[in-house]
């Protein structure tokens, strides 16, 4: 295996992480925007709890993500940005909005402007990991197309802006309800609040039937609008989509049974098989179909430093981000196998 190919495995180690993790930040914030009723202070209360300590450190794979990927392969970077520059500097200003609006609202004056940034926070957390898998299925489409001796062509829409992304796109969406849902299942019965346990363990069921369509429907797009993603499946990657499947219907029957923190695994599996799967499904390409993952990387030798500072980083940065998620989550939430109530 290759160097760039070693650096690509780590940078969507990276994606997995951050798409399970703030993944699920950005569900809480679409849970926050419907709280209504006589429980929605709770719920929102529960929100921020679980939010409070851990939500800064999700953006540590996401600026992981964003350098990874510029200092290893910097012209696919400077494509993508180029190409899908409307939906990234969205999504990005959804990021900071929403980072700024969770600090002024958990912390800030109460009242009518708490309201509004109450509605920052929640209507950012939806468009943002929309954009970004629109993104990320614009990619996959096999639409960006770089001819050799060219330069890339792009125009205001036509390439991320198809039937496809769009489902994608709404997949995202859904996924990260669905993370924060069973997060805040587990959360809310490490609480003894059970009737929020049982809220969030039906909107679990909801919307993880509702990714699944969605899934469905990408996949039935994807033989129209990404043929070479749909072949790639077929002939590399069909055994994580099924695996997926599965663990889609185990996580559901763990719900179903109230094994909370089993299907809280389940979960994250599910993502990193799903990711994987469209990761498996694109080799050798990075952008497809003009620019494959050597053709795409730096020179030798930045490769090799950056893989020398990763694994240093790496060293640093994995037992501090699991010290805090005992420090303020696991330690509370350690029966494993217990049957929620």
């Amino acid at each position: 295996m290759s160097l760039a190919y070693v650096l690509l495995s780590i940078i969507w180690f990276a994606l997995i992480a951050y798409a399970a993790f703030g993944g699920a930040d950005y569900g809480a914030g679409l849970w926050d925007l419907v709280a209504r009723g006589d429980t929605a202070a709770k719920q929102r209360e529960l929100i921020d709890s679980s939010l409070g300590p851990v939500w800064e450190t999700n953006h540590v794979w996401l600026v992981f993500l964003v350098v990874g990927l510029f200092s290893a392969f910097p012209v696919p970077f400077s494509i993508i940005c180029i190409v899908l520059f409307i939906p990234l500097v969205v999504a990005l200003i959804g990021v900071v909005l929403r980072g700024s609006a969770f600090v002024f609202r958990t912390h800030g004056l109460r009242g009518k402007n708490a309201l509004i940034w109450t509605q920052v926070f929640s209507a950012s957390s939806v468009l943002t990991p929309f954009f970004l898998g629109l993104s990320a299925a614009a990619v996959a489409s096999g639409r960006i197309r770089v001819p050799p001796g060219s330069t890339v062509q792009t125009d205001l829409g036509s390439i991320w802006l198809t039937p496809f992304t769009i489902a994608i796109g709404c997949m995202a969406v859904s996924l990260c309800a669905t993370l924060a849902s069973v997060y805040l299942t587990v959360e809310a019965s490490n609480s003894k609040d059970h009737d929020l346990a049982e809220m969030y363990r039906r909107r679990s069921l909801i919307t993880g039937a509702v990714t699944a369509v969605l899934g469905a429907l990408g996949l039935g797009l994807s033989t129209i609008y990404a043929p070479l993603l749909w072949q790639g499946m077929l002939a590399r990657a069909l055994p994580l989509v099924i695996a997926t499947m599965l663990i889609g219907l185990a996580t559901a029957a763990t719900l179903y049974f109230r094994y909370y923190r089993i299907a809280r695994a389940l979960v994250v599996g599910e993502v990193a098989f799903l990711l994987g799967s469209w990761g498996v499904s694109q080799i050798p390409y990075l952008i497809p179909p003009d620019i494959t993952v050597d053709q795409g990387a730096g020179s030798p030798s930045t490769l090799f430093l950056l893989l020398i500072g990763v694994c240093v980083g790496m060293v640093i940065i994995l037992p501090s981000i699991y010290l805090l998620l005992y420090l303020v989550k696991l330690r509370t939430g350690m029966g494993f196998f217990q049957k929620g109530e």
